[in-house]
């Protein structure tokens, strides 16, 4: 099994005695009554935050949804930094949390580590998993690589310049298999097509190319975008998190020369002042994941099998066109489609190393 990790504050209403590297440790109860109101559903976020517009924001979402829709207790820690990680998941185990999502792979130890010493409490951890599977941990895993192979087929036929671009936060399995199916959707539209659009930012063959080295400066982010764009990339993929953001505002301060496809979530939704750059997103289901995982455990049906999300279940997707709608002809939009049917039947096969297998 690929594994797949990733950011230190604990936040809520009702303040714990409990202290953390980053803000205080809380509890934020449900609004009106119900008999699942001591059911603790706890989440620790990555370096990135709970407000990169991306990967933590998403999981968030799926947190939210699962204590409204069950009347059930938040405990929340955000990390600031990698080195949150243990202090804040031995907080949530001081909190007496049910259930504790950790969200991405750089969380992979300290999940495991707490998981294995507290069987009573279950755990859920999104785009990783244990080396060896635990009872207590339900893996959530999202091959990405399917619907960013959509993306790079929808960014090489929609570029002028024949030149397109992507890079990454961290040199890491959650983020190399987008730049991967990227890559490899390129690729297709090259032989389908008879073209040669290039690629910038990263080479599949060689796993290697363009990073920021985290997924939270913004700078690094636009350095990178604008490295691409010197070379003459007209649309931009960046896998990077809120460091990703800046690669949109680079995008963006081009005036419409750039345009950009978003990854995790729906940027038009998520990042909506980016809107305009933004021809579409590969779009990841965390939320539902994170909330059908915590339902499991509030109603006793939790089980430690991996969840894949894929073309097929919905676990991912390529986005809605919102203002590129009109400027994305039918043909390609009917080519897009049929490329999500092979892919799902088998006749499109994704090479991509790093996709995520059942265990």
């Amino acid at each position: 099994m690929k594994k797949f990790v990733r950011g230190t504050a604990i936040v809520g209403v009702l303040t714990l005695a409990v202290a953390a590297c980053g803000s205080k440790p809380a509890e934020s109860g449900p609004s009106g009554g119900s008999d699942n109101k001591a059911f603790k559903a706890c989440m620790v976020s990555d370096s990135g935050g709970f407000d990169d517009k991306s990967f933590n924001q998403t999981s968030y979402k799926g947190l939210q949804d699962a204590v409204k829709a069950k009347g059930l207790t938040e405990v929340k820690a955000e990390s600031k930094s990698d080195n949150d990680y243990p202090t804040n998941m031995t907080a949530m185990v001081a909190a007496k949390c049910n259930v504790i999502v950790a969200v991405g792979f750089k969380l992979e130890d300290a999940t495991d580590k707490a998981a294995n010493a507290n069987a009573g409490i279950k755990f859920a951890i999104v785009d990783s998993a244990p080396a060896k599977p635990i009872a207590n941990v339900k893996p959530l895993g999202f091959n990405t690589a399917q619907s960013s192979f959509q993306a790079g087929y929808l960014a090489a036929a929609m570029s002028k310049s024949g030149k397109v671009g992507t890079f990454g936060g961290v040199k890491i399995p959650p983020v190399t298999i987008f730049m991967d199916g990227f890559a490899e959707g390129v690729a297709y539209y090259n032989k389908q097509k008879s073209k040669n659009v290039t690629l910038l930012g990263w080479d599949e063959a060689k796993q290697d190319g363009l990073f920021t080295g985290d997924f939270e400066d913004k700078a690094k982010g636009q350095n990178n975008a604008q490295n691409l764009i010197t070379q003459g990339a007209d649309i931009i993929f960046p896998v990077a998190g809120p460091s990703g953001l800046g690669g949109l505002q680079a995008a963006k301060a081009s005036n419409g020369k750039v345009n950009a496809i978003w990854v995790d979530t729906d940027g038009c939704e998520s990042a909506a002042e980016y809107c305009s750059v933004l021809i579409s997103s590969v779009k990841k289901g965390m939320d539902v994941a994170v909330q059908d995982a915590i339902t499991s455990v509030v109603d006793n049906k939790f089980d430690n099998k991996q969840f894949i999300g894929t073309l097929e279940n919905g676990g991912t997707a390529l986005a809605p066109f919102h203002e590129f709608d009109s400027k994305v002809p039918a043909e390609l939009k009917t080519e897009l489609e049929q490329i999500k049917t092979d892919i799902i039947g088998g006749k499109i096969t994704i090479e991509s190393k790093v996709q995520p297998k059942a265990s």
